[in-house]
């Protein structure tokens, strides 16, 4: 950890802590003194991290209204307001988001599944660009106003760039602008499959999204629904737990992983490491609770109150 003000190695850390349980530290060559959390989204944030990284992530992973967080949090001790909720979501998706495209660069087949499904936006439909592979790992999200050229190349653009992979085939649903955008953002030798009932397997995983936002009733502006649904299609993917079609995995190890790559996500959100003031993806198992060190995974889930049997 550096400085804040000078950028100075020269550190030492306080005996003292902050209100939220943050370290302190001091700069010999300065004198400035700051915590874990200047500098970073969460600057000056009264509940701690880690509640905040649960907050958003509930809001992504579950399909709750706004007003229903602050309740269920309420009976755990912690008040807040649905502002609150707003507020945080704001501040942790667009750098969760991007942390965890950078996480999945180079992990997608060549075979890829594109179209776009609807979201209404202010009471008018706008359109949700969304690629996956053979196996369902999701390739890119796009959220465009409209439904024609340039947007679907901005869309195999970001695509292209993100996963670091160019695919060998691409199926759509045969809309007159994929066949040019696709020969301009990928290249000629790309093969391009149109068929509607290729593309079940796409229109299927359509639903995830759907079903999320149904019950907040549509978004109130293009920007939000932006962040929203590149957060929650990052966050649905990396939770994933197959990785093909009809992959059986035992139950005990659906929970092992699942517990794994949750607290991997909190880890990345909780800790707000100084680093240009991005999160980054944490190592499972390595999150640190600011209320108190949670490391036995039992314990852990009595914390954020989910109950685990050993099998």
């Amino acid at each position: 950890m550096r400085c804040i003000e000078c950028g100075s190695a020269a550190i030492t850390e306080r005996p003292e802590r902050t209100v939220q349980g943050c370290k302190r530290f001091r700069c010999r060559a300065c004198g400035k003194q700051f915590n874990e959390r200047s500098n970073t989204v969460l600057n000056r944030a009264q509940y701690p991290s880690d509640v905040i990284a649960l907050v958003v992530l509930w809001r992504l992973r579950t399909k709750l209204a706004l007003r229903d967080l602050p309740e269920m949090f309420a009976v755990r001790g912690l008040v807040f307001s649905h502002e609150a909720v707003r507020d945080w979501e704001t501040k942790l998706t667009p750098t969760l988001a991007d942390d965890l495209r950078r996480h999945r660069h180079g992990r997608v087949g060549r075979s890829w599944y594109v179209d776009e499904t609807y979201l209404k936006v202010h009471g008018r439909w706008c359109y949700l660009y969304r690629a996956i592979d053979r196996s369902g790992a999701l390739g890119d999200v796009m959220f465009s106003e409209h439904r024609d050229m340039a947007a679907a190349r901005a869309f195999f653009l970001s695509a292209k760039a993100v996963t670091g992979v160019t695919p060998d085939r691409v199926t759509t649903d045969g809309h007159d602008s994929y066949p040019r955008a696709i020969r301009t953002e990928l290249g000629q030798e790309v093969r391009h499959r149109t068929s509607a009932y290729l593309n079940n397997r796409l229109e299927q995983d359509h639903r995830g999204i759907k079903g999320r936002y149904r019950p907040m009733r549509g978004f109130k502006s293009p920007r939000s629904a932006a962040r929203f649904c590149r957060a929650y299609d990052e966050v649905r993917n990396f939770l994933r737990l197959r990785t093909r079609h009809h992959q059986h995995v035992p139950a005990n190890r659906r929970r092992l992983q699942f517990l794994r790559r949750t607290t991997t996500v909190l880890g990345g959100s909780g800790r707000h490491r100084q680093n240009g003031g991005r999160l980054e993806i944490g190592t499972v198992g390595a999150i640190r609770s600011e209320r108190r060190a949670a490391s036995d995974r039992n314990e852990w889930a009595a914390y954020v109150g989910i109950g685990i049997q050993e099998d």
